[in-house]
């Protein structure tokens, strides 16, 4: 089995902090630029698993590459180079204290939140009688809490304003941002065949601009249907067919593992870790549409120096 980056320790010129996160690592280099690592780590449940997945810190920064350079149009990012596969760096921008998390189809979460009897999410009335998979009329926006550590917490757009963690104006203009790009991963994703069900995004800002921050439309921000067997499948009430990190999470839930205290994390064989990779593999080419060529791993941490120091050294 490859090699898998789950650790970094590096020392960049001009670095100032690193903050260490549950799959990616970020630098902070003289107070303008971001260095943001995607390491081959792997969560679920906010909680990080014991072992990396090759490859996957690879595709998780192409694939947000490709959607960063896709929606450029519609709102600013914080994206400037790739110097290395697994590597973005970008403007260093202050973090709004709220993922905007857009969904199109009561699954996951809200639908294991819906089958506990809760008919409100974040504020917004659901009616009785929805069915798993099922789609909304519209897209609707459930926020969460912006976590450094344990689980993010669903919160209103009301609470949000009222508590001051944004203001009215700015959060009105990231609820128009958020339809927006949801709209054109939608329109991105029916192009090869799938359906984007939901996803989040992360915002900032720089100099008093907003920019779009961190990933997008990644398998690990979002989940994806097949388009072809989505009916056939929800009207028999049949488990689909998808492209997220679900399939992680309902691994650990048959292995009975929801991330609380008193939860055993199961073994991770090889086998199983090359499944996974395997998996992602999958969810790169569907999604981005291109065969996925695999970088050399066998030095990751000194291929990934050399070529950040490199980029630093000619900005």
């Amino acid at each position: 089995m490859s090699k898998a980056l789950t650790k970094t320790d590096f020392q960049f010129p001009g670095q100032q902090q690193v903050y260490h996160g549950k799959v990616r690592d970020v630098y902070y280099i003289d107070n303008d630029l971001l260095v943001m690592i995607a390491t081959d780590r792997i969560s679920a449940f906010d909680v990080v698993l014991p072992k990396g997945i090759p490859y996957k810190g690879q595709m998780l920064n192409q694939i947000a590459t490709t959607f960063l350079d896709a929606t450029a149009d519609i709102v600013p990012n914080w994206k400037l180079a790739t110097p290395d596969p697994m590597v973005t760096v970008g403007l260093k921008c202050e973090g709004f204290r709220v993922e905007m998390i857009i969904r199109g189809y009561r699954t996951g979460s809200a639908w294991r939140e819906y089958q506990k009897g809760n008919r409100c999410l974040c504020g917004i009335p659901l009616p009785d009688g929805m069915k798993e998979d099922q789609k909304f009329p519209t897209p609707i926006i459930t926020p969460t809490t912006k976590a450094d550590e344990g689980h993010d917490e669903n919160i209103t757009k009301e609470e949000i304003i009222a508590q001051g963690i944004v203001s009215q104006e700015d959060y009105e203009q990231l609820e128009k941002y958020t339809y927006a790009l949801f709209e054109r991963g939608t329109q991105m994703a029916e192009e090869k065949g799938l359906i984007l069900v939901d996803t989040k995004y992360e915002f900032g800002k720089n100099k008093g601009k907003i920019y779009l921050i961190d990933e997008i439309h990644t398998p690990d921000s979002s989940r994806y249907f097949y388009a072809k067997t989505y009916q056939e499948n929800f009207e028999k009430g049949m488990p689909q067919r998808q492209l997220s990190k679900e399939f992680v999470r309902q691994w650990l839930i048959e292995n009975h593992f929801m991330g609380k205290k008193e939860d055993v994390m199961p073994e991770m064989t090889e086998a199983y870790i090359e499944s996974v990779s395997s998996r992602y593999i999958e969810l790169y080419e569907q999604i981005v549409g291109k065969p996925f060529v695999k970088a050399n791993n066998d030095n990751l941490a000194q291929r990934i120096e050399t070529n950040v120091n490199n980029y630093l050294k000619n900005k």
